[in-house]
């Protein structure tokens, strides 16, 4: 026993847990204003974001530039930033390029809307009910695999060069993975708050409806920004085959004359919009969603 103690009080010291060396948060290493960018899942202040993101467009962009402007390439396999930012000007005041880049958008808003409207409920109900795991996972799972290009043909034969093939497109290219993707987000929902739920006297329709859906929206919005993503990729390839109109015509009457800055122009257009449109998404998701935490800001 230790001199000026109880025996009282050195069996409390005894038994007084010792803090644990693997147990302890980390030492920083690095402190500051720059900690947060070395920091995994941290989030980092928007001027650095920001900052981040204009280099990380500037990084391309100087690349082809200094190939372009250099005379590393040929105008005629890569025009310079400058003659295409002037052609897509042209496109846009002089010609009807407008009305093109709205019928991709009206073609997509389509397919997209269609494959949303019977994707997300039955992805949800996958992914919460068993029986509708076991009924559609598979037939979904090998679906999902045939490459919507394979159809064109096919549509072409069914609806002609109606706009219904070029809608097919985008849901035959949307509607699988979105489904597969949304019915993992319900599957990921935690039980322990459904039974939660349950003890506190809800029915089985009240946990569906008032726990299980909105925690899924969240995860379902972020799922659809990255599905309507995918579409833009699709009805291009629709549009190179049997438009009369829309983005991917415009390049291919461009490929047929040689015109390589038409090209990238409009390849520029489409980044562009899938570009609004994400942010569009990403805004969307932060003003429904403002609990949810993100690390990018």
């Amino acid at each position: 026993m230790e001199r000026g103690l109880s025996t009282e009080q050195v069996q409390a010291q005894a038994e007084r847990p010792r803090p644990v060396r693997g147990g302890r948060p980390p030492r920083r290493r690095y402190s500051g204003r720059f900690a947060a960018f070395i920091t995994p899942k941290e989030p980092i202040p928007r001027i650095g974001a920001l900052i981040l993101t204009l280099i990380g467009f500037s990084i391309p962009f100087a690349l082809w530039a200094l190939l372009t402007y250099g005379g590393a390439l040929s105008a005629f396999f890569l025009p310079t930033p400058g003659t295409v930012v002037g052609t897509l000007w042209t496109m846009i005041t002089q010609d009807s390029f407008l009305t093109d880049v709205w019928a991709s958008v009206y073609r997509i808003l389509q397919g997209f809307v269609i494959s949303a409207i019977i994707g997300v409920p039955l992805g949800i109900l996958m992914g919460s009910f068993e029986s509708f795991r076991a009924l559609f996972e598979q037939p979904i799972s090998f679906a999902r695999y045939l490459p919507a290009s394979a159809f064109i043909p096919l549509l072409i034969v069914w609806f002609g060069l109606d706009e219904s093939g070029k809608v097919a497109v985008i849901i035959i290219g949307s509607f699988f993975q979105l489904t597969l993707l949304v019915a993992d987000i319900s599957a990921g929902v935690p039980k322990e708050l459904l039974n939660i739920a349950y003890t506190l006297g809800a029915s089985r329709w009240q946990v569906f409806t008032r726990v299980l859906i909105p925690a899924c929206l969240p995860g379902v919005v972020d799922t659809l920004r990255i599905i309507i993503g995918w579409a833009w990729t699709y009805i291009i390839v629709a549009e190179l085959v049997s438009a009369q109109s829309g983005i991917g015509h415009v390049i291919l009457q461009a490929e047929r004359f040689s015109q390589t800055d038409q090209i990238v122009a409009g390849i520029l257009a489409i980044g562009i919009l899938g570009l609004i449109t994400d942010t569009s998404f990403r805004i969307f998701h932060r003003l429904l969603f403002p609990y949810v935490e993100r690390v990018q800001r």
